[in-house]
């Protein structure tokens, strides 16, 4: 069989009402799953219930920074993706309270374990939702991918529109705080996994001589205050770091010979810096380069359907500080509609997670074929 989608869209705020135009959209044959992303500041309350009426399959979903699309990028509302016909499965685990994440995530694992004894399709991968303000993507991302074993497994955390006050997670009827989703999807048909980031380290390297990883805190970078020896870095002064800066001048560590973006959120009183990602004390890291962003499209996307050629459907996990840039840099269009054209769905993030990696300012996805 052939795995279809209908999208739904809609920025009703009334949830009832909300709810009753995606199930128009999706269209009335049944359905294997929904996945949606949805505005921060909707009913959420009321949202969570109607949802869970509404539909008779999996429904995973979290509140986001904005949708990906059939459209491109889109900023409020809700986005929803329904998927039929394509011999896939889909099983939602709860992993709560984050607070005891070793439990929890040994919790979800034995759950998806055993399931996997029982899985006669060829294929299968984790989606990973996570209360992007938890601060326990790290731990939570590495202890699961390694009890998974060879089990693909991409995701991204909950975002709120950059306010950074709640960011939640749907899960049976609710949307929950402290809390992660690990949705187990079985198919019939190739998937594959990849990630990009359109970065580069430079030839600038610092030294983190002292940090707080339990607090993705930066404190001293070569000896001196983080936040002044990052502007040296980069020819500023820290009066004139900003998100904007930011999200063009991230951090840099490779692992395996593979570079990984670790994103600065803010600076704070003490010239320490926030991080999106821990980064622990003694790491090197490099100051990052951009490179064209239309060509690390091109380039991954090309890639990715060497493996799957003709992908009905690529979930999407990408960085909210790609789209700042994006905005910045006039390219929010053009990525967009390519995304849009290469059947993306998903959402921005507050954080990515690869593998057994959380990271930043980087797409993660997963590629299901037709």
């Amino acid at each position: 069989m052939t795995l279809n989608v209908s999208y739904a869209q809609t920025r009703e705020s009334a949830a009832p009402h909300a709810v009753e135009e995606m199930r128009e959209q999706l269209g009335a044959d049944p359905l294997d799953a929904v996945i949606f992303y949805c505005d921060p500041d909707l009913d959420l309350e009321t949202l969570g219930p109607a949802l869970k009426a509404a539909f008779d399959c999996p429904v995973i979903g979290c509140t986001a920074s904005g949708q990906i699309g059939p459209n491109g990028f889109q900023a409020t509302g809700i986005l929803a993706a329904g998927l039929r016909g394509g011999d896939l499965r889909v099983q939602p685990h709860l992993i709560s309270p984050l607070s005891d994440r070793t439990a929890c995530a040994s919790s979800a694992v034995d759950a998806v374990q055993s399931t996997l004894v029982q899985c006669d399709m060829e294929f299968s991968f984790g989606l990973l939702l996570v209360d992007g303000l938890s601060l326990r993507e790290e731990q939570l991302a590495a202890s699961l991918y390694q009890a998974l074993g060879d089990v693909p497994l991409i995701g991204g955390s909950a975002g709120d529109n950059q306010q950074f006050r709640q960011t939640h997670v749907y899960y049976d009827g609710r949307f929950l705080q402290n809390a992660a989703v690990l949705a187990q999807f079985e198919c019939a048909k190739p998937c594959a996994s990849f990630k990009f980031q359109h970065f580069v380290p430079s030839d600038i390297d610092l030294v983190i001589t002292e940090a707080d990883p339990e607090r993705r805190l930066i404190i001293e970078i070569d000896g001196e205050p983080a936040a002044r020896a990052y502007a040296d870095a980069i020819g500023l002064t820290p009066d004139q770091l900003d998100a904007n800066v930011f999200s063009t001048h991230p951090l840099l560590m490779t692992i395996g010979g593979d570079p990984y973006v670790r994103s600065i959120r803010q600076v704070n009183e003490d010239l320490s810096l926030t991080c999106y990602c821990a980064v622990d004390e003694g790491r090197v890291v490099s100051v990052g380069n951009a490179v064209d962003v239309m060509k690390t499209l091109e380039e991954a996307f090309d890639g990715v359907r060497e493996t799957v050629p003709d992908p009905a459907l690529i979930l999407g996990c990408d960085c909210i500080l790609r789209r700042v840039e994006f905005e910045q840099n006039a390219m929010l269009e053009p990525v967009g509609q390519f995304m849009a054209s290469r059947n993306v769905f998903g959402f921005s993030t507050y954080g990515e997670q690869f593998n057994g990696l959380h990271i930043n300012q980087t797409f993660t996805g997963i590629a299901i074929g037709a």
